[in-house]
């Protein structure tokens, strides 16, 4: 006896669109949320500030208010769409239960490698005990939103490209 199992088909291009609209939407989103949690605990600008004055204009990072939130929202929306395209890939349907579990393993993620690689290795920067806090803490915040938002946006398509 023969069981079927359903195949999963390549998405559309109109399913791709949307899968690339719904992370910028989440990753902006994500990305404003953490920073309405981080800035005025903080009281501080992303080390994107830091990034730019080291790489690209000069001076001191609190020179570059404006470049810095712009740059982590930039980078915020690119977080955004890669979750949004692994979940869209991913072998289970997106739904918003999964969404917060892989948002929060994603903002880990990204907390990890912003210490050590960005902050750590790019920048030389280490962060104080209680910045490291609030960095890890606001990242996970940030992986939350984009979980939440994007198994909400995209389970209603069971994730096997049908729209």
């Amino acid at each position: 006896m023969r069981i079927l199992r359903p195949t999963r088909r390549r998405p559309s291009g109109r399913t791709a669109a949307r899968t690339i609209e719904e992370g910028v939407v989440g990753g902006l989103l994500a990305t404003l949320v953490m920073t309405a949690y981080r800035l005025p605990i903080a009281r501080s600008l992303p080390p994107t500030a830091k990034f730019w004055a080291t790489y690209v204009g000069g001076g001191e990072p609190s020179d570059y208010p404006v470049v810095a939130l712009f740059l982590h929202l930039l980078y915020g929306v690119g977080g955004g769409c890669v979750f949004a395209a692994l979940a869209r890939a991913s072998e289970r349907p997106p739904t918003e239960g999964r969404g917060v579990a892989a948002g929060a393993l994603f903002g880990a993620i990204l907390s990890v490698f912003g210490t050590r690689v960005v902050l750590g290795r790019l920048l030389g920067m280490s962060l104080e005990p209680d910045e490291s806090l609030v960095f890890h803490v606001s990242h996970l915040i940030y992986g939350l939103t984009l979980g939440t938002w994007v198994g909400s946006r995209l389970r209603d398509e069971g994730g096997d490209g049908g729209e």
